[in-house]
This record gives structure tokens, sequence and C-alpha cells, in this order.
């Protein structure tokens, strides 16, 4: 069995069963701030199945997205049925939510994929491919050159978690 199949299932494994260094990890992410840049990917299999390459101008964000239903603030204009519910199920998915805002905190790079590393009983993380768009490596690679020519992709839902939150793929 190659390398990645071997990280596949080390990766499966530290977070089927919670070990220390899951939760070392989890404990330190919880205290960072909610978008952060990382140093490599988690789970570089997945990463590279996505789009990853070891590249200057391809870089990594971790995001935290709080888990749960999303709280409708208080209500105005009168006593309507209607208007009584509390807690709402979001239209889009925390994978996208988390891609959204990398977009906005690194403007200047472009979201290429993301894929879930781990979460507590708060919070969901998710490690966001970013490319820098005035890198020439990536203006130079073909594959990148096509992502980074249109801006948004993740607000438009172009991304892979985009496209499902949309129901266009599985």
């Amino acid at each position: 069995m190659g390398f990645y199949n071997e990280s596949k299932k080390v990766f499966a494994t530290e977070y089927k069963e919670r070990s220390q260094i899951y939760r070392e990890r989890m404990a330190t992410w919880s205290k960072e701030p909610a978008v952060t840049m990382a140093q490599r990917p988690t789970n570089l299999a997945r990463a590279r199945e996505l789009g990853y390459r070891a590249k200057q101008g391809v870089y990594i964000a971790r995001v935290s997205v709080r888990k749960g239903r999303r709280m409708r603030p208080a209500v105005g204009g009168g006593r309507k049925p209607s208007k009584s519910g509390r807690f709402f199920s979001r239209a889009k998915s925390l994978q996208t939510i988390a891609e959204e805002r990398a977009a906005v905190r690194f403007s200047n790079m472009e979201v290429l994929n993301s894929y879930f590393v781990g979460e507590t009983g708060e919070r969901r993380f998710y490690e966001i491919i970013m490319l820098d768009r005035a890198s020439p490596v990536v203006t130079a690679d073909a594959f990148y050159r096509s992502i980074v020519s249109r801006k948004h992709r993740a607000h438009r839902g172009l991304t892979r978690s985009g496209r499902k939150s949309r129901g266009l793929t599985h």
C-alpha cells in the first residue's frame, strides 16, 4: 500500500479514536483566531486529492466555524406564529461558510478547495487550499491559472462544497 493510502488510514484512526495528538491539536486550534494560515496540510493525502501542491503561491488556511443551527435575531413587528421559532438550519454547509470566511480574510487569494480536519463540541475545523493570484508560479501552471483567472469562486459557489450546497454534485 502506498504512502498516501497509509496516511489516510492514520488520519481516520486519529479522528475515530480521538488520540492524544488529535486532542492536543484541537485544544491548540481552539485558542487560535478563527481564520489562520497553517504551515502545511494536516491531512496531506486529502489535500493532494483536492489539488494541493507544495509550490510557491499555494497556501493552507485553517478556519473554525461554530457548530449547530443559526439563532434567529430578536423578532420585531408583532407576535405572529411564523416568527416564533428561535433556531433555524443554515442554507449553506459549514464548509462553504468556512471557505467564504477564508476568502474574505485573504482577499488577494482564491479558494481552490477545502476539507474537514477535526471538531470539538463547539467548533468544526476546515483547511482551505488557497492560491495567490499574483504568484508567477501559480499563473504559469495551466491548472491553477484557470482557477485564479476568475475572482470570488467561494462566494459564487464554484468550489466543491459550494456546488454541493447548490445541489449540483453529490
